[in-house]
């Protein structure tokens, strides 16, 4: 008698609940005259819709280190000039490497480390005005890589101009 009420009483039913609206956030893209952005990109007559980058960090250092990724990361988006919406990070056990997002207006970064290797395995995505390409420097001041490799690729690339 006692369990069946803390029950009733402590614990959700969740099919016994209405369904309800989550409230994601959101990013308002409008021009001044509140046509929505499609933020593609014009480069030497082609139109596409962003620059992605896939950036290898070998031989890098503090590969393990959280608050060195986040400062790393944020120092990226305010290089490139680009939206910073949401950074997450995780790290794992025992070896310390790292997975993590930064969400952007723009599209986003990824990062996964693996310190025991000193590798880390970066992609940056962006649309619009922003440039990707100022995270190169700011990811070899932060982690002091003895090689890096890149390579890019327009996404979204239209068949006409």
């Amino acid at each position: 008698m006692i369990k069946e009420a803390l029950v009733g009483r402590d614990v959700v039913h969740p099919f016994k609940q209405t369904a309800t609206k989550k409230h994601w956030p959101e990013h308002h893209n409008l021009l001044s005259d509140e046509t929505p952005q499609d933020h593609f990109i014009k480069r030497d007559d082609v139109v596409f819709a962003g620059i992605h980058l896939i950036i290898d960090l070998w031989g890098a250092k503090h590969l393990d280190d959280l608050e060195r990724m986040e400062k790393a990361l944020r120092d990226c988006v305010d290089k490139a000039q680009a939206t910073l919406l949401h950074i997450h990070l995780h790290h794992f056990t025992p070896n310390g490497g790292i997975s993590g997002v930064a969400v952007l207006a723009e599209s986003h970064i990824s990062v996964h480390t693996w310190p025991e290797r000193d590798y880390a395995a970066f992609d940056v995505f962006m649309c619009g005005n922003s440039q990707p390409a100022e995270a190169i420097p700011v990811l070899s001041k932060a982690f002091y890589p003895k090689k890096i490799i890149v390579s890019e690729n327009l996404r979204g690339v239209l068949d006409h101009a």
